[in-house]
């Protein structure tokens, strides 16, 4: 089989799907915009498998004359290339396409616009305590298709998917066995033009369940509330005040309610993330656990020893008093408005990044009273500017980040928290969140060397 892989990346989908793709006896071909020395290490982790490479341009050949195009799912369904390929004829995949049509076992899907990988992670410590065989994988990064040989149908599988993936699995119709949606706001309007349409590729995750599947749902979140009409599997609710079945807090406890009975899980005091978005995280990862047939004992061990994730409200240190915290990884404003939410404590934000196309309204709202100044950088600087200054909160706008950092420092006082929640993408300054996170933890770091 003649076969062209779209898009090599970083992150290990290309890389893992040419790999598959070439030690299974394809011809393959990758392609991507990037330059080969921009791919250097992506390209290297490919050497000696005879794949033919071209770099920093796309051949019209390489769609056409193809026998299998797999695309990354940054790749927008309109790119030309991409129509050209099907008006060949050629079959579209994605990497965690190839996995899904070749995976023997049950798979448990996690989407939503705010949560994925913490929710993920969270489950993951939970099979890890279980002591089951377990594969975690999707968009929380890496590559399943070399596991596959080592995958059973007893096995457990469970897959962060973001909307870029759930859009092309359009093209296999496929939902997972258990499939969680955690919320739906708005996000990614760069790539999906609306609200609807972001929406509707993020319901692919519901849409071809069948009756015997299941559906976890937050009845908190409207937009994951309302995807109750979309799916064919039994639904189990997530709420924090749930009058029906389903996981929820009872007096500050995570518990399973049914009509009978409370049965508690966890203090809600022991998840170690801080902010009741993180509480509503693990109640989300607690019912996809009880769908997957897990008992109380590993839900409780595995939510209790999970101790957070890089660049999700990571705690990078205390000193003189001023506390700092890394969330990077708050890429929209209802994850921002969550970040400075968390805490009690006065915080000090640093807002702004690359520009998705969404409103920072009910964000400024949010954080009326909350926030008595806020550092903003990026594209998304003056729209910040604009609704923040309506709530009556002070902005200052500064070129970089390492300039916010040194006006927060200045600012903060003695039991304040400086906190990185963008509210938005990184790709006006950063190649990618982490990069955003790890230059601020450098900052925080060298900060600490001057004051210890």
């Amino acid at each position: 089989m003649r076969a062209t892989v779209m898009g090599l990346g970083k992150f290990g989908g290309g890389i893992g799907a040419a790999k598959f793709l070439a030690e299974k006896g394809a011809e393959v071909t990758v392609t991507d915009l990037k330059s080969r020395d921009e791919l250097s290490e992506s390209v290297k982790k490919l050497n000696g498998l005879g794949i033919r490479f071209v770099l920093g341009r796309h051949e019209i050949k390489d769609f056409t004359e193809a026998q299998l195009v797999v695309v990354s799912p940054a790749v927008p369904r309109d790119s030309d290339y991409i129509r050209a390929a099907r008006r060949a004829g050629i079959p579209l995949r994605t990497e965690i396409g190839l996995f899904i049509e070749r995976c023997p076992a049950p798979v448990c899907g996690i989407t939503g616009s705010n949560g994925k990988t913490t929710t993920v992670s969270m489950l993951k410590s939970i099979l890890e305590h279980s002591g089951k065989p377990h594969r975690v994988g999707g968009n929380i990064g890496g590559s399943l298709l070399s596991d596959l040989s080592n995958i059973s149908p007893d096995d457990l599988v469970v897959l962060e998917l973001s909307s870029f993936q759930l859009e092309w699995l359009k093209e296999i119709a496929w939902s997972p066995h258990i499939a969680a949606v955690l919320n739906i706001l708005p996000n990614h309007l760069d790539r999906h033009g609306t609200l609807t349409e972001y929406t509707n590729a993020k319901a692919v995750i519901l849409e071809h369940q069948k009756t015997s599947d299941k559906a976890v749902l937050v009845r908190d979140d409207p937009g994951s509330r309302s995807f109750s009409q979309r799916t064919r599997g039994h639904i189990t609710w997530v709420g924090s005040k749930l009058d029906i079945p389903g996981i929820t807090l009872d007096e500050g406890t995570i518990v399973i309610r049914s009509w009978r009975k409370i049965t508690p899980i966890i203090s809600a005091s022991l998840i170690n993330v801080p902010g009741r978005h993180s509480v509503m995280n693990a109640m989300a990862a607690a019912a996809c656990a009880r769908e997957m047939g897990l008992d109380n004992q590993a839900i409780a061990e595995g939510l209790g020893s999970f101790k957070g994730l890089p660049h999700r409200l990571e705690l990078l240190g205390t000193y003189r008093g001023v506390t700092f915290y890394n969330d990077s990884k708050a890429t929209t404003p209802e994850a921002a408005a969550a970040g400075v939410e968390a805490f009690e404590a006065p915080v000090i934000p640093i807002f702004g990044g690359y520009d998705k196309g969404v409103s920072f309204g009910n964000m400024a709202r949010r954080l009326a009273g909350r926030v008595r100044w806020a550092a903003l950088i990026g594209e998304t600087a003056p729209a910040l500017s604009r609704a923040l200054e309506r709530e009556d909160v002070v902005v200052s706008v500064y070129g970089s980040l390492g300039k916010a950092f040194k006006a927060c420092i200045s600012r903060a006082q003695e039991g304040d928290i400086v906190l990185l929640s963008p509210g938005c993408a990184s790709y006006d300054m950063f190649a990618d969140f982490e990069e955003r996170g790890e230059v601020f933890r450098g900052m925080v770091k060298k900060y600490a060397r001057k004051r210890l």
